[in-house]
């Protein structure tokens, strides 16, 4: 159960509203639970849930940060979200103690997408990141490219569940596609997007217009991708690791048959930049406990907690020491390949105007059946440069 927000504090505790999405194993309940204990009754933390859908999350917290909210102690953020919320002033920089604690341990990758300016403006509480989800009692070996897999889905007459909605997640397939070939969407200020765009958009392309596309794939969301392979109607899956333990409770004889492979790539034998996402504490800016607020951040993603959320939820750490955990391991034996993606990952435009680059691309790439190959890079690359000279009301 989800407490209601209330400010101040109780009997000289303070309380700590987290606003974050519902998350469903109850890991995220749990460790507010154990930090407010552990606190010694310095805090109280109740948790506050926001929409599952990342644009609505972003929109609920925009709108009362915008409005000085002091409300939201603790936020949990889509991790595109730091630079904006710091350039607008909307987070706090974390006290220097505290901030080198989080650094302590920490992946590479997850800190990158915390972090704007040299700055730690948040704590990574899990990351994240895509597989290639097969069945292997249909498949033997999946293709290691694109093109491969889209070939093989044909032959098999199977289709490749992916995220093809105008929302995030089809910009996070897109970002990933650009950066495995090679390219680059946006950086600083300047637009970069060149062949590794084009090549992208081909793909997307390919795979809209093929049998191996879901015939839904154009409003398809990460749940949809998963319920798609849970009935038994798909054979590949390209989606977060949440599935493998939905499937363990929903559907126990396609999960004996999961298997799982890295992140399908443009050309043999090289390998892919895979997503990385995940969810990052930042503290409010208008919070009238922050001493308690980064505290209560920084134990909300301790090794406790982020075991926790990764057996229960699927939510990969972001501390390097649980890729060995021997009882992580257990449950997670995927864990060796999800730590070698998130090394290497696709990391999404870290711009202010991240917003408005997001919302052109999703409108140039969806739905991908529409998109118009020729002339694709000159007319994203100028509806991106309007976005990062905020001249577009996206």
């Amino acid at each position: 159960m989800w407490l209601a927000a209330c400010g101040g504090s109780s009997g000289g505790r303070a309380n700590i509203n987290v606003w974050v999405f519902n998350e469903p194993s109850g890991s995220f309940k749990n460790a507010a639970k154990r930090c407010t204990q552990q606190s010694d009754g310095k805090y109280k933390i109740s948790l506050n849930a926001l929409s599952n859908q990342a644009d609505q999350q972003r929109q609920s917290l925009v709108r009362r940060l915008a409005a000085k909210d002091s409300s939201i102690d603790i936020a949990g953020m889509d991790v595109v979200w730091t630079a904006e919320f710091a350039a607008a002033g909307w987070i706090k920089e974390w006290p220097t103690d505290i901030a080198n604690q989080v650094k302590q341990g920490t992946l590479p990758g997850p800190l990158t997408t915390a972090t704007y300016n040299g700055k730690l403006y948040a704590a990574p509480a899990n990351s994240n990141t895509q597989l290639l989800w097969y069945r292997k009692d249909k498949v033997d070996k999946p293709a290691d490219t694109w093109s491969g897999l889209i070939d093989q889905a044909k032959q098999l007459k199977t289709h490749i569940e992916i995220q093809g909605a105008q929302y995030e997640g089809v910009v996070v397939w897109f970002n990933s596609l650009v950066q495995s070939a090679g390219g680059t969407i946006v950086k600083g200020d300047q637009v970069t997007l060149g062949s590794g765009g084009q090549k992208a958009a081909d793909i997307i392309s390919e795979l809209a217009h093929s049998s191996a596309a879901d015939p839904s794939l154009a409003s398809q969301h990460e749940d949809e991708n998963r319920l798609a392979f849970e009935a038994g109607t798909a054979f590949f899956q390209i989606n977060y690791p949440f599935i493998y333990p939905s499937a363990k409770d929903s559907a126990p004889k396609i999960f004996k048959q999961i298997a799982w492979a890295p992140y399908p790539g443009i050309n043999a034998g090289e390998p892919a930049k895979a997503p990385i996402g995940g969810i990052n504490w930042g503290v409010g800016a208008y919070t009238k406990h922050p001493q308690e607020a980064f505290e209560a951040a920084a134990c909300m993603r301790n090794s406790e907690n982020e075991k926790e959320a990764a057996i229960k939820g699927g939510l990969p750490p972001t501390l390097e020491s649980l890729y060995s955990d021997p009882e992580l391991k257990k449950a997670y034996p995927f864990a060796d390949l999800i730590k070698k993606q998130l090394a290497n990952a696709a990391v999404r435009p870290v711009t202010p105007a991240y917003a408005d680059v997001s919302l052109a691309i999703a409108k140039a790439v969806s739905p991908p059946s529409s998109i118009k190959t020729d002339g694709f890079v000159n007319a994203l690359r100028g509806t991106l440069k309007d976005a990062l000279d905020s001249q577009a009301l996206l």
